[in-house]
C-alpha cells in the first residue's frame, strides 16, 4: 500500500479517491492469497497498511506534526474507503474459513 501511496502522488497528484479505489483490488487479492490457518488476520492488517499507505497520500505541512494531521484527515475523510475494503476483505475471509472447517469436519 506505500507503494501504491506513492505511485498515486507520483502520477495522479496524490488522489485520495484513486488510493482508495487502488485499496479496493489489494484487500480482495490479500484475502484470497493469505494462507489458510491465517486467514483472520487479514481484516486486521488491512486497516494498518492503508493507513502506512496513506502517509504519501496525505496532505500536511512542515513536520512530523504537519503530517501527523495530514494522516488522521485522510483516515476520517477516506474512511468509506477503508471500511468498504475492510468489510469486503472480511466477508471472504468469512466465506473461506467457514469452507475451511466444513473440509475438516468432512475428512475428520
Amino acid at each position: 500500500m506505500f507503494l501504491l501511496g506513492c505511485l498515486d502522488q507520483l502520477l495522479f497528484g496524490a488522489s485520495p479517491a484513486v488510493y482508495g479505489a487502488l485499496f479496493l483490488p489489494v484487500c480482495v487479492l490479500t484475502a484470497l492469497w493469505v494462507r489458510g490457518g491465517d486467514v483472520l488476520s487479514a481484516p486486521v492488517v488491512l486497516p494498518i497498511a492503508f493507513a502506512v499507505g496513506l502517509l504519501p497520500v496525505a496532505e500536511g505541512g512542515g513536520g512530523l506534526l504537519g503530517r501527523l494531521m495530514g494522516l488522521v484527515t485522510g483516515l476520517a475523510t477516506q474512511a468509506g474507503w477503508l471500511y468498504g475494503g475492510t468489510l469486503l476483505a472480511a466477508v471472504i475471509v468469512l466465506v473461506r474459513r467457514v469452507r475451511w472447517v466444513r473440509g475438516r469436519q468432512r475428512r475428520g
